[in-house]
């Protein structure tokens, strides 16, 4: 399931710095620890978005001017998902890195269908290496049209659904058509116009700092469906409960798909029925007036 959990901003013109997933990690982190039920504290089969809102560009960051702003969250654990929100939910006043906001309300966005070859865009950068202590081999470059692209996305992937105990070793067997295929003209697009699409993030793991690269781009699955809907629940790659590989359908138009979920801020009342209750309070104020 994924879930948009909407806040409002209390400081509009605050920033988060560009790459901000290692605040949100630490963040979620703490609010799973905090809730005390031990049998998440190491949980990784979750995964979530940067912040979105509408936002500018500065030499320090993003900075959110948007009354709300929204974090999508996703896993396949309906539990675990709640237990989170349980937690969010009983923090009225958050502070992320320079922002203040405040849980509002959520959403449930409605489950697409997934196929045999589906394509992808990226939410979030995905990571392809896992780094080890005082080692540089994360921080790697390997070309999106080469087979060791795919294949470390292949290893990675099968790893974690056999880890997960979710599937039988026949359905294991059965998962190894696997081919991630970039969209290449995106890619040549970006280095002709001098972008980039791969870059060096922090991570933090048990306190220690790490550097990897992701890869932000376009790129078409070829694999079983059970394994398209592992990705697109849990993420792709590695660190995707740090807040990396996060996926989404190209040309899916999100506001097309979604419906309220059950936790919102005690007294909230939809900013839609809102706008609807003053509208009907006006015209109930034209009639008096005419009679």
């Amino acid at each position: 399931m994924r879930i948009r959990l909407i806040f409002s901003l209390k400081n509009k013109g605050a920033y988060l710095p560009f790459h901000h997933q290692y605040i949100l990690a630490q963040f979620l982190k703490g609010l799973i620890v905090k809730g005390g039920r031990e049998e998440f504290f190491n949980y990784n089969y979750f995964n979530f978005s940067g912040l979105k809102g509408q936002t500018k560009v500065s030499r320090s960051g993003l900075h959110y001017y948007s009354s709300l702003v929204t974090l999508v969250l996703s896993s396949p654990n309906e539990e675990f998902m709640d237990y989170l929100l349980e937690q969010v939910f009983a923090t009225p006043k958050i502070e992320l890195g320079n922002l203040v906001i405040s849980p509002e309300y959520t959403e449930v966005e409605t489950e697409p269908e997934l196929e045999t070859s589906n394509k992808f865009v990226c939410i979030s950068p995905l990571v392809l290496l896992t780094p080890s202590f005082n080692d540089e081999s994360g921080k790697r470059f390997i070309n999106p049209d080469s087979d060791e692209f795919s294949d470390l996305l292949y290893e990675s992937t099968l790893t974690r659904m056999e880890r997960s105990g979710w599937y039988t070793q026949e359905q294991m067997e059965s998962f190894y058509k696997f081919q991630v295929v970039p969209d290449m003209n995106y890619v040549n697009k970006l280095r002709e116009q001098q972008k980039k699409f791969a870059r060096i993030y922090s991570v933090y793991d048990m306190d220690v700092k790490y550097e990897v690269r992701g890869y932000t781009l376009p790129f078409t699955l070829y694999a079983a469906p059970e394994v398209q809907d592992f990705v697109f629940k849990c993420g792709l790659g590695a660190f995707t409960h740090k807040g990396f590989g996060m996926l989404d359908l190209a040309n899916h138009a999100p506001n097309q798909r979604t419906e309220p979920y059950k936790f919102k801020r005690e007294g909230f009342i939809p900013y839609k029925s809102l706008q609807e209750r003053n509208k009907s309070q006006e015209s109930d104020g034209d009639e008096s007036e005419t009679a």
